[in-house]
């Protein structure tokens, strides 16, 4: 009898001091005047469990309860959620007038201090010039795409018949793609001993700033670690071999190709750590999607097939693609677009506040998050008819990429200077698998979409050429024979 009331005692005892943390850190925030309404949770964790843990749920919720400007206190420190298109669009076009980027303190540690994410004026637009410049149209059409035309082409040779992860497979593809680009690595140790880290790195800025053994955030800062390390090795190789290799790695340490500014090998190191992070992820995970997305709807599937294999026609084999065919790709741009948006790959963006600042008749105080929430502007009836349904027409219409709340890509002065490059890298992929390959999905393939878009137990899929060959002599798969026909059968693969 004793023993239960002291278990009694002592779960009351947790009860009411767990109440009243909770009590006085809603009164620490509420002495503010002019804030948002909402909830802050716990001291130093705030709500970033139940953040993590429902995802969208967290946020429509909260937008019932609160409305679409609401406070909350997640990923280690408090932040103001906007959910509210043009609140939104006038957020990001603000750059420098009182916001400044606002990452979770995880991700600066790790992508490191002068990631582009993370600086702000002069040396931003140093940056991002530098950017710019290595991924302009010009640069894309005379250096990049033929390297990602031969990369193509090759990862793909050899798929047919064979049971693979997709997911893992696209992981490998944007990784070594990326490298090759950056820095002509191929695959190999080097290559594998890059991707190991970058897994291990890219879970790190998903996880709370607690740098204790054992967790993502601590395996994350050693993963950088090991990666500065390599990187700033292959500077010195690069430097003392005196070889031009003409790639991204060559124009930042030479200050040519219009980068503008010569930037410290500490900062190059930073930004190739960003250019690898950003195009992998973002890359791998949209065309994992993009072939989930087409092998549930045949219609899209068929289109976006006969599309490539027109631009075939009166190709040899060993033909590779132009940038005239890539800026033919209508509907295979369609395609990506339309994967992002149902797909989701980004969430949202953080920026912080320099100084109180006014919204919609509320004030945030000065060091506040605010996370412009673009997930739910996806799925927004109003701008995407039919929002939950997998439909690449919609982007056929000219104005569906200039409308003001078109955020795929961010928006204002830090818009994705790499969107173009990574549109190139999946429309090749894409170009290569519809031509070269049929496939069915294998097994309980389930999907997550939060904190990211990925395939827990993996998209395992099972691949059939679509044409054999026996000397000059195309042979067509069985089962093929009337895609064959429908599309004319006028050119070799």
């Amino acid at each position: 009898m004793a023993l239960l009331l002291l278990l009694a005692a002592v779960l009351g005892a947790v009860v009411v001091a767990s109440s009243l943390l909770l009590r006085w850190n809603e009164v620490r925030y509420s002495r503010r005047r002019g804030l948002p309404p909402g909830t802050m949770g716990w001291p130093l964790f705030g709500e970033t469990t139940e953040f993590l843990k429902q995802g969208p749920s967290f946020m429509k919720q909260r937008r019932l309860r609160y409305g679409s400007l609401f406070r909350t206190h997640i990923l280690g420190c408090p932040t103001v959620v906007c959910m509210d298109p043009e609140l939104n669009r006038r957020t990001l076009a603000s750059d420098g007038a009182g916001f400044v980027p606002g990452y979770p303190q995880s991700m600066l540690d790790i992508l490191g201090p002068n990631n582009i994410a993370a600086v702000h004026g002069p040396l931003h637009r140093a940056m991002r010039g530098a950017m710019l410049a290595l991924t302009r149209p010009s640069m894309i059409r005379a250096a990049l795409m033929p390297k990602i035309d031969a990369f193509m082409r090759a990862h793909l040779h050899g798929w047919a018949g064979r049971r693979v992860d997709i997911q893992e497979m696209t992981k490998e593809m944007a990784l070594l793609s990326a490298l090759r680009q950056i820095a002509g690595i191929s695959a190999g140790p080097l290559s594998d001993a890059l991707k190991a880290e970058l897994y291990t790195l890219v879970l790190g800025t998903f996880s709370l700033p607690i740098n204790v053994p054992g967790t993502n955030y601590s395996k994350g800062l050693q993963a950088r670690k090991k990666l500065v390390a390599m990187l700033r090795q292959m500077i010195l190789d690069r430097r003392s071999s005196g070889c031009a290799q003409n790639d991204m790695l060559d124009a930042l340490l030479s200050g040519n190709e219009g980068t503008r500014a010569k930037l410290s090998d500490d900062q190059i190191i930073d930004l190739l750590i960003t250019l690898i992070y950003s195009g992998y992820e973002t890359v791998s995970t949209t065309s994992m999607m993009a072939v989930k997305y087409l092998s549930d709807s045949p219609k899209a599937l068929e289109q976006i097939r006969k599309e490539h294999l027109d631009i075939r026609k009166g190709k040899s084999p060993e033909d590779a693609l132009h940038w005239d065919d890539y800026k033919s790709m209508t509907f295979t741009r369609a395609v990506i677009y339309e994967t992002l948006r149902l797909a989701t790959v980004v969430n949202g963006l953080l920026r912080k506040t320099t100084q109180d600042v006014e919204m919609n008749g509320y004030v945030i105080p000065k060091g506040w998050r605010i996370y412009v929430y673009t997930r739910e502007i996806n799925y927004d009836p109003f701008l995407y008819p039919d929002p939950m349904v997998f439909n690449p027409w919609r982007w056929l219409e000219k104005s569906m990429e200039t409308h003001p709340h078109f955020m795929l890509f961010g928006g204002g002065a830090r818009m994705c200077p790499g969107k173009e490059v990574g549109t190139v890298e999946i429309a090749t992929f894409l170009h290569y698998f519809v031509t070269q390959y049929r496939w069915e999905e294998e097994g309980d393939n389930t999907i997550s979409k939060f904190p990211r878009v990925a395939a827990p137990n993996g998209l395992h899929i099972r691949y059939y050429n679509v044409y054999k060959y026996t000397m000059n002599t195309r042979v067509v798969s069985p089962g093929y024979a009337t895609a064959i026909s429908r599309y004319n059968a006028l050119f070799i693969l």
